[in-house]
């Protein structure tokens, strides 16, 4: 699974108007689920976003967790972190896994990632989403189960 990880002091997302989900001080989270990931690559990444230190502490470090910050975490799936950009001026997106397969890895994840103890909100799988956030620092990290 890939997932881009954006440190934020607010994220939201709305389908139709409607906010849907959202987090303040914490960490705007995009996944997708790769061909050949399982239930093993969910809960992997989850484990691995909630220790990741990525926040300041007292000496303004990059030293404490989501979980140390007591930080929440917005999740919204995001095929489009499969592309392939390799040939050509048209991205494919042959890598991501099969719809019902992404969808399902991706609701893992969240759940995953609230069982270790971090509030998580979600979008809507296949929706048409409009994600704000306001980044801080800004810091945006890349990371792969």
């Amino acid at each position: 699974m890939r997932a881009l990880l954006q440190r934020v002091k607010e994220a939201q997302v709305r389908v139709e108007g409607e906010r849907i989900g959202g987090c303040g001080h914490g960490l705007m989270i995009l996944v997708c689920a790769m061909q050949g990931d399982g239930e093993e690559d969910a809960a992997r990444l989850a484990a691995k976003v909630s220790k990741l230190r990525i926040f300041k502490d007292e000496a303004g470090k990059m030293n404490r967790s989501l979980l140390d910050i007591e930080g929440g975490a917005l999740v919204v799936s995001q095929f489009t972190l499969a592309a392939d950009t390799s040939r050509g001026n048209r991205p494919g997106f042959s890598a991501a896994a099969a719809p019902d397969v992404g969808e399902r890895l991706y609701e893992l994840f969240a759940k995953d990632l609230a069982a270790l103890g971090v509030p998580v909100e979600t979008g809507k799988f296949g929706a048409d989403m409009q994600v704000s956030l306001v980044n801080d620092g800004p810091v945006t990290i890349w990371v792969e189960s």
